[in-house]
Formats: C-alpha cells, structure tokens, sequence
C-alpha cells in the first residue's frame, strides 16, 4: 500500500509526496502536528496538514528570511524571531558571532519538542546560549516591547489558526514600537500566485506601509511551498537592503550557505509585473 501526503492549495490544485514513514502524528493545544518521512525531500513537518519544512529544501526558506536583513546591517545584535518552532531561523542566527541576544516566541511548545526530537537538522541550535524561548502568543509578548530589539523576524504559519494575529494592523504597529530606532522586521509573506495567498499577501503589505517607511518585498522559488514563488517583506525605519547592503562585509564573513549570496540578493528584490500590480491594487 503507498501512503501519500496531499495538501490543497486551492480547490482545484493539489499537491502530493509519497510518504515512506510516519514519524510522529499527535495534536497539540493549538494543532495538529504530524512529522513523515519521505525519500524524495527526508523528513517533512506538518501543521494541521499545511508543509511548514521538509529538509531538502528548508535551506532556501531560512537562507533568505535570515541573510537578507543580516548583509543590510550585519551589527544587529539584538533580533527578536516570532513563531519559527522548528528552530531553521535560530540556526542561521547563530551562524553570526556579532548577535548577543536571540529571543524566540513560539505559542506551541509541541512543535519545539518534537523538532528537537525528529528534525535535529534545523533545531539544532535552539540550544545555543544566546537563545531565550517564551512559549506564548507573539502578539501579546510584543506588545510589551518598546525600542528592544535591531530585528524582528516573523517566521509565521500562514494567516489562520495559531498564527492569525501574526498578520494584523496592530501586530505591525507594535513590531515597529519593539524595534529600535534603526530596525528592521522580515516577515514570510506569503505567495502572490494563487488568489487566496495572494489576498493575504496584499492585506500584510498594506498593513506593514502604514508603520514603516522603508518597505519592500523580495522572493525565492521553494519548491512544496504553494506555487513554488514565494515571498519575504522587508519593512525599516532607515535600512534600504539594496542601497545599504553592506556586500563586502558580509562576504568577509566567509559563511558558507546553499542558496543565499549578496548578486542574489541584490536580485531577489526584482519582482514580476503581475506581482507589482497586485501589491498596489486595492484587492481584498
């Protein structure tokens, strides 16, 4: 009998792994959390059925929602990571010796332990001495912020469920209060290609706009994210990522990555027309 993973990315578009094994399936307070085996893509995590990660090709998504910011201002010392359970974005943050302070606000433990367990490969460095994990809601642990951190990395589930405040006016407002006064926040934002990601993906833009002047999206092609085209928001209160990326310092860092590398970079921010028109369109 062959046992396959299929998630809907819209009603008419499915898409399947072939699953050897099932590593671990169990609900937690907030989700469903289920982690596979497969040969094409090793281990895959799920939640409430939706991919978060499968290791061939998690690099991409945590390569460019961490090296972005990073090469703009590579003095960031204080970065606040929202969600990101898995631990990918922690890791990449630890690869810098100039970071002092990682704080992590996951709202699902269960996630992290299980991680821990079966997906060592990207939870690996949640145990670095620089990292701080708060087990609750992301948005009410930023509210209590103000002028803390140099970078803001929401590494959210899409916009229901747990992750659902994670992309609310207020939400963005209160990031911008909990960065300091040269700031950055990078958030997933979702992909422009189908129309029910693609609406989420305008309200996170236009609700970022109102708080920060310096705001910007760039994309990377992963491959079992729905479409495969997916997109990252850069929002500053000064930092241009293209006019301020420091290329020389950051290649004198000497850090090896699989996907990201500053002419990519530079180039990340070239987005198609078709996405350009839906990000000034006033599509609800």
């Amino acid at each position: 009998m062959e046992l396959w993973y299929t998630e809907e990315h819209t009603e008419d578009v499915r898409f399947s792994i072939k699953v050897d094994k099932v590593l671990y399936s169990g609900e937690s307070e907030f989700q469903r959390i289920d982690v596979f085996y497969s040969k094409e893509f090793g281990k895959i995590l799920t939640l409430d059925g939706l991919m978060m990660l499968t290791e061939k090709d998690e690099f991409i998504y945590h390569d460019m929602i961490v090296h972005v910011p990073m090469a703009t201002n590579p003095n960031i010392e204080r970065v606040l990571v929202i969600g990101g359970g898995d631990g990918g974005t922690v890791r990449e943050l630890t690869r810098y010796q100039t970071i002092k302070k990682i704080d992590m606000v996951e709202i699902d433990e269960e996630v992290v332990k299980i991680c821990k367990t079966y997906i060592p490969q990207t939870a690996g460095k949640l145990d670095d001495l620089r990292v701080q994990i708060f087990f609750e809601d992301g948005l009410k642990f930023v509210r209590k912020q103000k002028d803390e951190y140099d970078l803001i990395i929401v590494d959210s589930t899409d916009p229901f469920g747990p992750g659902e405040g994670l992309f609310t006016k207020e939400f963005y407002g209160n990031c911008y209060k909990a960065l300091k006064e040269n700031g950055i926040l990078v958030n997933q934002h979702e992909s422009p290609y189908y129309s029910n990601y693609a609406n989420s993906m305008i309200r996170a833009h236009r609700r970022i706009k109102e708080f920060f002047p310096i705001c910007k999206v760039y994309q990377a092609h992963i491959p079992t994210y729905p479409s495969g085209h997916w997109l990252f928001g850069f929002a500053s209160k000064t930092f241009d990522p293209i006019e301020d990326l420091e290329e020389n310092k950051w290649n004198s860092l000497g850090l090896k990555t699989k996907y990201y590398n500053t002419e990519l970079h530079k180039g990340s921010f070239a987005i198609p027309n078709y996405v350009k028109e839906l990000l000034d369109s006033e599509y609800e």
